[in-house]
């Protein structure tokens, strides 16, 4: 018997047979999730179901609501619910992303997100972004089991769509999140405008009720052709749920109604009675308030400065005014006093003699000094116009420079991640950016799903010619590639035949699948007749999620045939091309 402990589950709901469905918790906080399902099929219910039950086994997550429809967790939960709107706990900005992605991860406190207020979509989606990426840049080092729920990941990884940074970034968390701890779980009414990337490497999988054609095909391609049809007739809360930790690949479940309120729910005539809420500490509302209002003090002081400035100017304007009526002043009083020194033309002109000329001399000595006043104010006033105009210039060259450091930061990470999006592991485990690899003894978290090339989307570098003995040898080497299953030569000739060779090439562009891995499942079937998804997976070593996409695919291409429940083998017409080829050499 193992001595390892048994794997903390969560029931979330029964099979068709009445037997409890229990979910792994490690699988459902580290992993990929994808739960769709058309407007009313449950797909919220089931989102909420599950963060329920994580809560209550205690373990925080953080969830990015679209239309404001989780706050009713807050019934039974304490939860920091966070956004644009008066109802949130804290109304906050893209300048809290690292405070909050630290009160998911170091304080442990669940976290909504809710993105539905903000109307200035640009910032709601900078939010996003900013806090999924503190979040995964923390886990790099916590390594801590944590799951990040996105609403409507539609809207941010679309099929048909260029797809933005929060898209990328997402992407990013899907494929390489779960060897840190951080696990993603996307919620789509629409799983067609997903983008089938996503979609093929989640490692769990939730059908609810979908009936449009495009959606309904999703489904044929993922799981099998019958189930496109079956999909459309699931009660409200039933789903058919695919996991790659399960013998089963497919299981029919009726998901319980979640326990807290449902704000989500169509409203009625009755009158709406919002519950009462459980709320956080003030202490933690405080943290996030202080970053606000120190940012409400910036602005206000940049108001005031500026304020001060236009002050100043108008100020300038006015001295400049008054000393160029000094001026006037100053030259009307010398051509005054030209005028004097001439005393018999002046006594000559003036009716009251040396009393006029002393009256004269006076108002003349009061007019340059009122002058002179005026041209020390404006030198005083000049001064410090100047000091003022050079400490402005010395903070605007500060911000300049701070502002092109961290843009030259940026160009630096991001041409690290375009160059190196996978750190490559050497021989000690240890990875070139220094973190632990997957197969790091000290990294405590259990890991769910694979890597890429359990998908099929690593190409097949080795010589199919290769020997049996040179395939092991470089199986065991540092960089082995993946052999091709079947080398037999009337099947490699056979799949160099145009017609042949495009038909596989369409059935992969339809599974996301490699053609290499096409070409060794053709053997595995050529080998050994028919056989199930599962062993046909477990022999060419990738998903069975991404295995019975390909197998449906090339069914449709007609190069393999169904002989029962889930089982496939090679169709007459492929056997007997093989046979013609081996006639032939």
């Amino acid at each position: 018997m193992s001595d390892e402990p048994t794997q903390r589950q969560i029931l979330v709901g029964e099979t068709s047979d009445g037997a409890n469905l229990k979910l792994p918790v490690v699988e459902l906080l580290t992993g990929r999730g994808f739960v769709t399902g058309k407007s009313g099929s449950g797909k919220s219910n089931t989102a909420s179901v599950i963060a329920e039950e994580l809560l209550e086994a205690g373990y925080p997550l953080l969830i990015v609501d679209t239309d404001g429809e989780y706050y009713g967790l807050k019934e039974e939960y304490e939860m920091l619910h966070a956004g644009a709107d008066e109802e949130c706990d804290i109304q906050i900005g893209p300048e809290h992303a690292e405070q909050m992605a630290t009160i998911a991860l170091e304080e442990n406190v669940p976290v909504i997100l809710d993105v539905s207020g903000y109307l200035d979509e640009d910032v709601a989606d900078e939010l996003l972004r900013e806090v999924a990426r503190q979040l995964f840049v923390k886990e790099k080092k916590l390594k801590k089991p944590f799951l990040l729920v996105v609403e409507e990941v539609h809207e941010y990884i679309p099929e048909g769509g260029g797809v933005g940074e929060t898209g990328n970034l997402l992407i990013k968390i899907s494929k390489r999140g779960r060897k840190h701890g951080l696990g993603i779980l996307g919620i789509s009414q629409r799983p067609a405008d997903v983008k089938k990337d996503f979609i093929t490497q989640a490692n769990w999988l939730v059908w609810h009720r979908l009936t449009w054609d495009n959606d309904t095909k999703v489904v044929g391609r993922i799981i099998d052709t019958e189930y496109s049809e079956l999909v459309a007739d699931l009660d409200d809360g039933q789903a058919f749920v695919q996991t790659d930790w399960t013998e089963v690949d497919v299981r029919k479940i009726q998901f319980r109604r979640k326990r807290t309120f449902d704000a989500g729910a169509t409203p009625g005539l009755e009158d709406f009675e919002r519950p009462e809420l459980k709320s956080v500490s003030d202490a933690l509302v405080g943290d996030l308030q202080e970053i606000s209002e120190r940012k409400d003090r910036e602005q206000d002081r940049i108001h005031e400065l500026e304020n001060e400035l236009d002050k100043k100017e108008k100020r300038i304007e006015t001295l400049e005014d008054e000393l160029s009526s000094a001026r006037d002043v100053s030259s009307a009083a010398k051509q005054m006093a030209d005028a004097l020194q001439n005393t018999e033309t002046v006594q000559s002109q003036l009716p009251g003699g040396s009393e006029d000329l002393r009256r004269l001399h006076e108002e003349i000595a009061e007019l340059e000094a009122e002058r002179d006043e005026l041209r020390e104010k404006l030198d005083t006033s000049d001064d410090r116009i100047d000091r003022l105009e050079d400490e402005l210039a010395a903070r605007t060259a500060k911000l300049k420079r701070i502002r092109s450091e961290n843009d030259q930061l940026r160009n630096v990470v991001r041409e690290l991640e375009r160059e190196r999006p996978y750190a490559a592991s050497d021989e000690n485990g240890t990875s070139d950016e220094g973190e632990a690899s997957d197969g790091d003894a000290s990294s405590p978290i259990v890991q769910a799903g694979g890597e890429a090339h359990e998908y099929g989307y690593t190409p097949v570098d080795a010589d199919s010619n290769a020997s049996s003995d040179d395939a092991e040898e470089a199986a065991t080497a540092d960089d082995a590639a993946f052999v091709v299953a079947d080398e037999e030569r009337e099947l490699t000739d056979l799949l160099e035949v145009s017609a042949i060779r495009n038909r596989v090439e369409r059935a992969c562009e339809g599974s996301q699948c490699s053609i290499e891995t096409a070409e060794e499942i053709l053997g595995v079937f050529a080998r050994d007749g028919a056989l199930e998804t599962g062993p046909v997976a477990d022999r060419v070593d990738r998903s069975a999620v991404a295995v019975q996409s390909l197998l449906s695919e090339l069914r449709t291409e007609g190069m393999l045939e169904r002989t029962g429940e889930r089982t496939y083998a090679l169709s007459d017409e492929v056997r007997i091309a093989l046979a013609e080829t081996a006639t032939a050499e």
